[in-house]
């Protein structure tokens, strides 16, 4: 049963990687590597269950917090151009009365 679990998880990664090589838009490839990373942490629980090992979840968990953070910054990234602005540049533009809004 969990080795068809595990052959099934191997073929969407597969099929996920394809995507993020392939992908006509940077959209459709973050979310293929989203999905990769998201299949990662699967294949690592299901690995940490057939090893009688459960403190892999534990893996798995912190694999998952660091994927999504990834794709949140990259996602950012190729939104704004930059990850973040200095406090400096935020607290002028502030004071100038510019609160980014563009409504």
């Amino acid at each position: 049963m969990f080795v068809v679990v595990t052959v099934a998880l191997l073929v969407t990664m597969g099929l996920a990687l394809a995507r993020a090589i392939v992908g006509p838009t940077l959209y459709d490839r973050i979310l293929a590597v989203n999905t990769f990373g998201t299949k990662t942490v699967l294949l690592i629980a299901v690995y940490g269950y057939l090893t009688e090992r459960p403190d892999f979840v534990d893996i798995a968990l912190v694999y998952a917090l660091i994927n999504f953070i990834g794709t949140v910054a990259v996602l950012k990234f190729f939104e704004s151009g930059e990850f973040a602005h200095s406090w400096r540049e935020r607290r002028e533009r502030v004071e100038a009365g510019d609160t980014g809004d563009d409504d």
